[in-house]
């Protein structure tokens, strides 16, 4: 797809990154230049290199050379800690580790080394170059040491790849408390997402701002993917900066943005924004379990963007399912997730695996030509979660008269923090490690500005005494912000059932009414 459009959209402006544009021919140099050194290095098809760093040009092209090797690429979220990220590293024995060091202080190699210096990465790693910087030594030291292998066996190793081919190993937080590995393919991400490029009416000579994060699908296939596919101009952002953000919109004309409902009422709450010239933008995505009504109508009229979409999908279906329509009310865009997707079939099921009547609630299975290749390395996993081709998604919904669906609720417990997956049971055992701990149950929570955040039930160890900002500073050492409670109570019991299990709801229920 890129080389194919160096040749159509040429000299055309396709990443800008803050000083540095890129044209659709530089993103092919650079792509196969990076592919150069990889196979100078050693990397061959089926070997995983990860790229823990913020947005950037440079991190697209590291992704692109990274594929064009037919490795698999393995992104890390930036907000993970050495242990978490060690922890990806080691189970798919990655070889090679791209990353920004120094990216807000954070110093991404060195708490690797202080965890886990026997990592097979940390014997190869690529410094890339911080976000809106030209380049680093580190980093033209490595595109040099392709510099000897002859393009066309970079070019050869693209053309040997093929649609069902492992494109990305993208880690999601699992019910287990132990992350898991999807396994994506090129042929269905280009496939999907030409369909999502569609119906986002994305095109060629579009300018399209990318804040949403690039180790999630959010921001990689409907983010800087789609726009090089469509022949639009991605500008990549490291950080979220209103400011920032309401600027480059102005000077660059930006029309399409996608985010969570916090970004977009940053922007609208912003004491200076009708100072900016944002006429240009129209097209928006909203990515989130739960919209406000207010923000899409707020968005409509104070932004003056009439393209709206909301979306629902996982990452074990290439994070496709549903969509809204681009002239559906405001109501609907925040309470429904729209449609299937052409070639997605959706059926809500009781958990016999029984289609459940018109207008009732069951799980959500989907399949279709997007279904994931498989859980990495955990053969078990995959077949709980595929079951007779269908893909069980633990989510719960229903279909209105109008043939929307309607996501009521989690069979998992997993909660979503401003769109970033948590899985209660990683952030129990994390706490359970604590010095004075006994147990631990966590639990979402609603909340106004991040839509869900953590809250933990914990019971100190006999005679110990433990009090609710020690276990908050506990887990801030060991866990990505994100996954951090919220709010702790220290308790003397947890409610169980029968069989000794924890009953969440009722932790759940002593939440509701609490002010936010």
């Amino acid at each position: 797809m890129v080389r194919a459009n160096a040749l159509r959209f040429g000299a055309r402006d396709a990443v800008v990154d803050g000083q540095r544009r890129m044209s659709f021919v530089d993103v092919d140099r650079e792509m196969l230049r990076v592919t150069r050194s990889l196979i100078a290095s050693g990397v061959e098809a089926g070997d995983r290199a990860a790229i823990w760093a913020p947005n950037s040009a440079s991190w697209i092209t590291a992704a692109l050379g990274i594929l064009g090797a037919r490795a698999w690429l393995v992104p890390l979220n930036t907000r993970l800690k050495g242990d978490e990220a060690s922890y990806i590293l080691r189970k798919t024995d990655a070889r090679v580790l791209f990353v920004a060091d120094g990216f807000l202080g954070a110093d991404y190699t060195g708490s690797l080394r202080a965890v886990a210096p026997d990592l097979r990465a940390l014997a190869d790693v690529v410094e890339l170059p911080l976000p809106a910087d030209s380049g680093s030594p580190g980093w033209e030291a490595f595109l040099g040491r392709g510099d000897e292998i002859e393009s066309a066996r970079a070019e050869a190793s693209i053309a040997a790849g093929s649609p069902d081919d492992v494109s990305d190993v993208m880690f999601t937080s699992g019910t287990t408390g132990a992350p898991k590995g999807v396994l994506l393919r090129h042929g269905a991400s280009l496939r999907g997402y030409e369909v999502f490029g569609r119906h986002f009416g994305l095109k060629p000579h579009d300018r399209y701002v990318i804040p949403t994060p690039f180790f999630h699908c959010f921001g990689y296939k409907a983010g800087w993917l789609v726009s090089l596919m469509t022949g639009a101009v991605a500008f990549p952002l490291a950080v979220f900066d209103a400011t920032a953000v309401l600027e480059l919109m102005a000077r660059e004309r930006i029309t399409h943005m996608p985010g969570p409902p916090t970004m977009f009422a940053a922007l609208l709450d912003h004491p200076s924004r009708k100072e900016f010239d944002l006429s240009a933008l129209d097209h928006a995505v909203i990515g989130a379990a739960s919209i406000p009504s207010l923000l899409v109508r707020r968005m409509r009229e104070e932004l003056g963007i009439g393209w709206i979409l909301s979306a629902y999908g996982l990452t074990e279906n290439h994070a496709l399912a549903t969509l809204t329509a681009p002239d559906d009310p405001p109501d609907v865009v925040a309470t429904t997730v729209g449609r299937p997707l052409a070639d997605i079939e959706l059926r809500l099921a009781d958990d016999a695996g029984r289609e459940v009547p018109a207008g009732s609630q069951g799980e959500v299975l989907l399949r279709g030509p997007f279904l994931f290749s498989g859980y990495y390395d955990d053969e078990e996993a995959t077949r709980r979660t595929l079951v007779d081709g269908w893909l069980h998604t633990g989510d719960v919904g229903r279909f209105d008269e109008d043939g929307y669906v309607h996501i009521t609720d989690r069979k998992k417990d997993m909660f979503i923090v401003g769109g970033f997956n948590v899985a209660p049971a990683e952030v129990e055992k994390s706490i359970m490690a604590m010095p004075g701990v006994s147990q631990v149950a966590v639990v979402g929570m609603p909340d106004d500005y991040y839509g869900e955040v953590g809250a933990a039930f914990v019971i100190p160890c006999q005679g110990a005494h433990v009090t609710a900002d020690e276990v908050v500073a506990y887990a801030r050492e060991h866990l990505a912000n994100f996954k951090v409670p919220r709010r702790v109570e220290i308790v003397e019991t947890l409610p169980l059932n029968a069989t000794g299990k924890v009953l969440k709801t009722e932790l759940r229920q002593r939440l509701e009414h609490l002010p936010r």
